[in-house]
């Protein structure tokens, strides 16, 4: 894929379905990434099978160490940062009246107020090089709503105008802040989900079926390389015609 080739990249949420995915391809396109997440053992395991790629530890609900991680990030892939994908994120799903503070506030502070800081902290070192990209992970959901999700569409629908801001703030820098919206993808958390309401999502799917976590990292792919440097404030939705913009 063109321009990806030595080109330094931090996935956070490397460890899941999808962040594994996004990985693969990067690696595969020749780029330099360094991937993170909070399962030391699954990281290991993304080591090993690709062995030039580095990892690093962290959670992104550290907020207070998040400038501190892009630097350590930064030195350990040894050279200017060129790409971010904030891919990192989590559910506590249950309908609005019975959703507690607590579970409101842990997905805003996660999936929204991280993403926010990570990709302040990229785009500081991105100014340096006067050029740079950075890539949220956002979701069907936060287009259309969806039932016991109020906290989660919530935090996907803010990172989608977030990125339209930032994308606007430093387009002159050259630097690009673009979305990606996947529909339902096989992962663990879909495989968990009841036969039966499975098979009424999949109704709702022109394209009569899941998405796969590949499906995601081709798209990555592309907003992460030289052909998308046009691109810019935009939302990929990658969801088998779901949910059409």
């Amino acid at each position: 894929m063109n321009g990806l080739k030595q080109k330094n990249i931090i996935v956070t949420g490397a460890s899941g379905g999808i962040g594994n995915s996004i990985v693969k391809k990067l690696y595969e396109n020749g780029a330099n990434v360094l991937a993170t997440g909070t399962k030391k053992e699954k990281l290991k395991d993304l080591k090993f099978k690709y062995n030039n790629i580095r990892i690093l530890s962290f959670d992104i609900s550290q907020h207070n160490q998040i400038d501190e991680f892009i630097e350590n990030a930064t030195n350990e892939l040894e050279g200017d940062l060129h790409c971010i994908i904030n891919n990192a994120g989590i559910t506590k799903d249950n309908l609005a009246i019975r959703m507690g503070f607590d579970e409101w506030k842990k997905v805003i502070d996660v999936n929204l107020t991280s993403t926010f800081l990570l990709s302040k902290a990229a785009i500081k070192k991105m100014l340096k090089n006067k050029k740079g990209k950075v890539i949220n992970i956002t979701s069907v959901v936060g287009h259309t709503g969806n039932l016991g999700q109020a906290n989660y569409t919530a935090a996907k629908a803010g990172i989608v105008a977030m990125s339209k801001t930032l994308a606007v703030e430093y387009a002159k820098k050259n630097i690009n802040v673009n979305c990606i919206s996947p529909g339902f993808i096989k992962t663990n958390m879909t495989e968990k989900i009841d036969s039966k309401f499975k098979d009424i999502i999949v109704s709702k799917i022109p394209s009569a079926r899941l998405g796969e976590p590949d499906d995601v990292a081709n798209a990555v792919l592309f907003l992460a390389s030289n052909q998308s440097d046009y691109i810019n404030g935009e939302t990929l939705h990658v969801n088998g015609g779901m949910y059409m913009a």
